[in-house]
């Protein structure tokens, strides 16, 4: 799975006006829900950074009765970086990792049973698109949280339709193993 640029999320998120790091991170894990959530530590590093690239500024601090808040701002420079990022399109990847393939190679190597891995791997891809089906379907799911989903959801489908495909082929590609 390719990694979101946390750095472009967060100038995106700035691009609809100033905000503090608790907000960022709270916005950023609201729309992008099936996201891994962002860790404080990573949303104020990555803030530090634009700061020191001159892509974002400290508009100003506040405690507001609380502890003190830094609010950040996007540059000039800053929307110029947002603006390349987003429009460049991503490349399909060059080569394809596909560990579930490799566990296959490798039992069929190593004399263990690939068409039980393929089933209990099947099983296991099954369950977590009964779980993002229950995601999406449930009562007040919002765009976002359904488009995500529809995203995953279609990758796991992918897959349960590669490792049929590698199910059904098997017998040859242990004798190919074999061979080689």
């Amino acid at each position: 799975m390719i990694a979101m640029s946390t750095r472009h999320i967060l100038l995106g998120l700035l691009a609809s006006g100033p905000s503090h790091g608790y907000d960022l991170k709270r916005r950023h894990d609201e729309r992008f829900p099936q996201a891994r959530p962002l860790a404080y530590g990573q949303v104020y590093t990555t803030l530090q950074r634009l700061v020191r690239d001159g892509l974002a500024e400290v508009e100003g601090t506040d405690s507001d009765g609380g502890p003190e808040r830094t609010t950040y701002r996007s540059t000039d420079d800053g929307a110029r970086e947002l603006a390349k990022w987003a429009g460049e399109v991503a490349p399909p990847a060059p080569f394809v990792t596909n560990e579930i393939f490799a566990k296959v190679v490798v039992s069929i190597l190593s004399g263990g049973d690939a068409d039980a891995y393929l089933a209990a791997q099947r099983a296991a891809h099954m369950q977590r698109m009964r779980e993002l089906t229950a995601v999406k379907t449930a009562p007040g799911a919002d765009l976002a949280t359904v488009l995500s989903t529809d995203y995953a959801l279609n990758h796991l489908d992918a897959d349960l339709r590669w490792m049929t495909t590698t199910a059904a082929r098997l017998t040859t590609l242990t004798a190919e193993v074999d061979a080689a």
